[in-house]
């Protein structure tokens, strides 16, 4: 290590912040300390700087530092005028010189009060640190060390040589400029690209309204189409949205995307077993036994009357029972090691999909076999709920409902709630006067073009409500002939409750599935059809509103009555074969003294 004499006197041509200026280990070639003869050796020098020294040094340093954030307002300005009046791209180049010709100013305001500093140091704690020092630290690493006095009394020379200095070393004030400048605003667009990408998004929401629109046209008149067509066509329909809901719902759940819980998992061979097999076998025994319980109480008097399906309808829920355990017990012959936390909970999760769908199914289903206008009905005003809420959202809609659906607005909900409750009870009214709506399912084969034949529920039955006497002759007056009574049906009180239900309750179906899409983030359940996005986006409000038109019609509206078919499953179930005959011979003796001829 070099060292130089301390009688020696010294003068550093360069700054010592500067001779700190290091590449790669190696002292640069700016680097220069000149050592003076011994024949100057006689002057007086001054054995460390004066108080006054040090104080001009920092009034220096105070200038440059303003002059530094003089030269950085400069720049910003620059920069902004830049970026308002050119083009994205003349804009890059120009903040680019921008940049340049602020760092020349920098640079050169910075030289110029360093050099008009000379300090003559004859102390070792004033000169640069040696070369092998400075490789030294280099390699190791780690920054040099400035002293003190130097740190408080130089400024930097340029941006180069702040760039080699750690933050530690340096005071917060010197910190890089690059590292002060403020971010840049975005650059805007220019003018011609806005306009384009404008006229695209109007174009894709045309496309995108356009097609929802024909889409909707399209599944009214299949709908309608099919409701002709008969009761077997409905079912088939409630039974094919069923499978696509189910599909959607089931398929956000796989264990192909699932990392193993252990280090020591089996490996997942192909498909996934689970989701691709044991999850629509669970769906299949479900409509096995769901839809099995429907036939047989619907069409007792075919399935009791029939040998080869006795033993069907009678074992049903045996036969229903076995399948589940066949299942269950495939389910637990399938769990993998370091997987069974996925498959469990795959497990619970496609036993929640069966309740909330196929059970929901399943009664839609029963509306339809009791007649078509409970199902009709229905599903029109959670259909007209929907369209009277778009409509007074868009035109008034201005309060937000509910953070799950930012669309939705309270307006739009008030206001189809009204919609809904005029439209349902005309729209009910009108239904209820044909057989071929009211009448419950008897033959799969009748359709809207066959005559139907039923006793009607009580509630369709019109009946007259009399009105209070000073009423009726008010209104007698004012109509000019006498009105004492008001036509009315049972049916349009339970229209108002339906509607009631379609407007104020069944539109959380729909929040819940949007509050479902927000946690597996996404927009649609699915792409079955176009404009629309999955059946389950479609059917979320139906569901509920099924499973409550079943619940009511059967609670309050559903007459028990003894039919051949239920007098047929209790003797089929109930008696033996000698009773059975003894029944018939006594049934024929009876209808004999009626006057009617048994063959």
């Amino acid at each position: 290590m070099s060292r130089i004499a301390v009688g020696r006197p010294v003068i550093a041509s360069k700054t010592t912040f500067d001779a700190l200026v290091v590449d790669s280990g190696e002292e640069t070639d700016e680097e220069e300390v000149v050592v003076v003869s011994s024949a100057e050796s006689s002057a007086p020098v001054e054995q460390k700087p004066s108080k006054s020294a040090i104080r001009k040094a920092q009034k220096l340093a105070r200038a440059w530092k303003r002059q530094q954030q003089k030269a950085l307002l400069k720049e910003q300005r620059t920069q902004a005028s830049v970026l308002e009046n050119l083009t994205s791209s003349e804009a890059s180049l120009k903040h680019d010189s921008a940049v340049e010709s602020g760092r020349e100013v920098f640079d050169s305001a910075a030289e110029a009060d360093t050099n008009s500093i000379e300090y003559k140091v004859s102390s070792p704690a004033f000169l640069p640190p040696p070369a092998q020092e400075l490789s030294q630290a280099d390699t190791t690493g780690e920054p040099a060390q400035l002293p003190s006095s130097v740190e408080e009394s130089v400024p930097p020379v340029s941006l180069t040589a702040q760039k080699h200095v750690s933050e530690e070393d340096l005071p917060a004030q010197k910190q890089p400029i690059e590292d002060q400048r403020p971010v840049e605003p975005p650059v805007s667009l220019p003018l011609h690209e806005t306009a384009s990408s404008q006229d695209a998004e109007k174009v894709k929401k045309r496309q995108s309204f356009i097609t929802r629109t024909l889409w909707t046209f399209i599944m009214i008149g299949g709908f309608i189409c099919l409701l002709l067509l008969g009761h077997a066509y409905m079912i088939l329909l409630v039974m094919l949205c069923q499978t696509l809901v189910y599909r959607e719902v089931t398929a956000l759940f796989s264990l192909k995307s699932t990392k193993p819980e252990s280090y020591d998992a089996e490996a997942m061979r192909g498909k996934d077993p689970w989701s691709k097999t044991l999850n629509w076998y669970f769906f299949a025994v479900t409509n096995y036994f769901l839809y099995g319980e429907s036939i047989i109480y619907y069409f007792k008097h075919v399935v009791f009357a029939d040998a080869q399906l006795l033993p069907f309808a009678t074992n049903h829920r045996m036969i229903s029972f076995i399948l589940y355990t066949i299942g269950f017990m495939g389910f637990v012959m399938s769990l993998k090691k370091g997987y069974l936390k996925q498959q469990f909970g795959l497990f619970c999760w496609v036993h929640m999909s069966l309740l909330l769908i196929v059970v929901s199914s399943h009664f839609i289903v029963n509306n339809i076999l009791e007649g078509l206008i409970w199902f009709w009905v229905p599903a029109s005003l959670v259909i007209c709920n929907d369209v009277f809420a778009y409509i007074w959202g868009i035109t008034l809609g201005r309060t937000p409902l509910i953070k799950l659906s930012p669309k939705k607005t309270v307006e739009g909900f008030v206001g189809a709630f009204w919609s809904t409750i005029i439209f349902g009870v005309f729209w009910g009214t009108y239904f209820m006067r044909f057989n071929y709506m009211i009448c419950p399912v008897h033959d799969l084969g009748v359709s809207a073009f066959s005559s139907t034949q039923c006793m009607p529920n009580p509630v369709f039955v019109w009946k007259d409500w009399e009105i209070w006497s000073p009423v009726a002759a008010f209104l007698s007056t004012l109509f000019g002939r006498t009105i004492r009574t008001i036509p009315y049906a049972p049916y349009q009180y339970h229209l108002l409750l339906l509607s009631f239900f379609a407007s104020l309750v069944a539109p959380f179906g729909g929040f819940f599935a949007s509050g479902f899409k927000r946690a597996f983030n996404i927009k649609d359940f699915g792409h079955s059809i176009p404009g629309h996005g999955g059946m389950t986006d479609r059917m979320d409000c139906q569901f509920l509103m099924g499973v409550f038109t079943y619940v009511y019609y059967s609670s309050l509206i559903r007459e028990h009555r003894v039919t051949v078919g239920g007098v047929l499953q209790t003797i089929v179930s109930g008696l033996t074969l000698d009773q059975q005959l003894e029944l018939i011979a006594d049934l024929k003796r009876y209808l004999g003294t009626q006057g009617i001829k048994v063959p």
